[in-house]
């Protein structure tokens, strides 16, 4: 079947978006599709999750820790007193993505979010996992958007979040464990469990 699971280096099988590098193997097998929670967690995946648009999520992977180093952690608290002395200094940073309007929108959604509640991110995105569904056979099963990341996504910018659409929403969902999209003869496939 074109887009089915197939054989890693170890035999496993695997969705085959995983198999090109080992950056790939590592985070699906210990990563990709497994709950995340905690608002600090949250907004790490959906900057990276915004970094990554128009690019692969290998180079996104490969600059992780850089990301980490020069957004504290991806603290909210800390990166909301960022100012434009840290765009500047982030803007010049190799080990990142530098793109200033990535850029402002990381530390203006940190803004945002240190003004909420303590979970609050974490119960908004989670308000818009789906039930869990069949186990796609393929990747031509998996979607790019659906009507709750696209519900998640008008959320986020209703409540000031910047650069997400949609498809960045379902990505983010797909990350974090709202939905489960690894295939069903996949060796990372296990049942999402409830928020």
């Amino acid at each position: 079947m074109t887009g089915g699971a197939l054989a890693g280096a170890d035999g496993g099988l695997r969705c085959p978006w995983a198999l090109s590098t080992e950056e790939y193997v590592t985070y699906h097998d210990t990563e990709w599709g497994r709950p995340v929670h905690g608002d600090d967690a949250l907004y790490e995946r959906l900057c990276l999750e915004a970094f990554q648009s128009g690019l692969s999520w290998l180079t996104i992977l490969r600059r992780r820790e850089g990301f980490r180093k020069a957004f504290a952690g991806f603290r909210i608290a800390e990166v909301a007193e960022f100012g434009e002395a840290d765009v500047e200094r982030l803007l010049a940073d190799e080990g990142i993505i530098r793109n200033r309007a990535k850029v402002e929108a990381t530390l203006a959604n940190a803004k945002v979010l240190a003004g909420w509640e303590p979970g609050e991110l974490d119960t908004l995105v989670w308000s818009h996992a789906p039930k869990p569904g069949r186990a796609p056979k393929s990747t031509a099963e998996i979607p790019a958007v659906t009507p709750e990341s696209t519900a998640l996504a008008k959320a986020l910018k209703k409540a000031g979040i910047r650069f997400v659409g949609p498809t960045t929403a379902y990505a983010l969902m797909q990350a974090c464990g709202l939905v489960n999209d690894h295939l069903a003869r996949c060796v990372s496939r296990k049942p999402v469990r409830p928020a």
